[in-house]
Order: C-alpha cells, then sequence, then structure tokens
C-alpha cells in the first residue's frame, strides 16, 4: 500500500491528511512541515486519519511534539480527526490523548498536495543520521508527553542516542 501525507492551509488551519502508514519514513517530512508551519505563525493543526492504516512510535511522537510546541507557545491545538479505534488506541494508550484533542470524526479535508520533499542530493549517510534524529526527537517528545512512556521507550532512547553519538566511520 502506498503511503503519503497531504497537506494543505485553510484559513487559519493547518490540515495534514495521512493515508496509508504514517511511519518513521516519512515523520521527517511532517516535522520539517510543521516546524515551517509554526515559524509562519499556524497555530491550529487538524491531522486526518481517515485513511491512515497504522502509525508507528515515531509518527505518533511526531505528532506529538507539534502539540507539545503548541502548548510551549501558550495557544493552539491539535486535533485528529477520523480516528478509529486502533488509532485512538494507540495513541490513548501512549497518553497522547492529554495533549491532543482525538475525534471519531470532523470536517472533510480541503484539497490538499502531497508532502513530498526529497533529500535529492543528500548522502545515505545523511539521510540516515537525519532519520535517526527525528526518531530520537520523536520519542522523547512521547516522553515528554507522558512521563510513563520513559519506560515502554527507554531501550529505544538509549539505541537512538548510541546510533547518533557513535556513528564515525572508522578508518
Amino acid at each position: 500500500m502506498e503511503s503519503s501525507i497531504q497537506v494543505g492551509v485553510n484559513g487559519p488551519t493547518v490540515w495534514v491528511k495521512v493515508e496509508g502508514k504514517g511511519s518513521f519514513l516519512n515523520s521527517g517530512n511532517l516535522k520539517e512541515f510543521a516546524r515551517e508551519m509554526l515559524d509562519r505563525g499556524y497555530r491550529e493543526f487538524v491531522i486526518d486519519l481517515a485513511d491512515c492504516a497504522m502509525m508507528d512510535s515515531t509518527f505518533m511522537g511526531t505528532m506529538a511534539s507539534v502539540a507539545l510546541r503548541l502548548k510551549e507557545l501558550g495557544r493552539g491545538h491539535l486535533h485528529v480527526v477520523h480516528c478509529r479505534n486502533r488509532s485512538r488506541d494507540l495513541l490513548s494508550g501512549l497518553g497522547l490523548d492529554q495533549i491532543f484533542d482525538i475525534h471519531t470524526n470532523g470536517s472533510t479535508a480541503p484539497e490538499c498536495e502531497s508532502l513530498e520533499r526529497g533529500s535529492g542530493d543528500q548522502s545515505r549517510e545523511n539521510r540516515k543520521e537525519e532519520q535517526a534524529q527525528t526518531m530520537l526527537e520523536a520519542h522523547e517528545a512521547l516522553c515528554e508527553a507522558a512521563p510513563e512512556n520513559l519506560f515502554r521507550f527507554k531501550d529505544v532512547l538509549d539505541y537512538l542516542k548510541q546510533d547518533l553519538h557513535h556513528e564515525t566511520p572508522s578508518k
């Protein structure tokens, strides 16, 4: 199944529509896009999971980091719409229902375009490091959102930190 993230802006609201899988593979693009929208002053984010088949912890952590940033800024919300039971269980299982609003229905996303920013000329090493960094930040956000997640993700965090800090090519 092809996975894609589509994004659009409708008035003051940023829409993110997930089709297929929300995973570590497309979390980096989402992180960059959200950061750019926050810098431009957007404070309302809607994530539409109507066509989302599954999410991994990195993707959920990336969503959490957006919500935490909004909280830090003191205004704005992250809403998750068309959230089916499985996704709701995943999100609330990680305590994320505490930091964003989850709705089983909601309005339909406006016309959105695909979020595909190819990291064209980047070397594979750079991409791998960027991915590890995104994964680390996402899991740290999950632990910040709900401290009990620290026990769940301690090994992942340790592994990613080691991966990032000890990756010097041996000559």
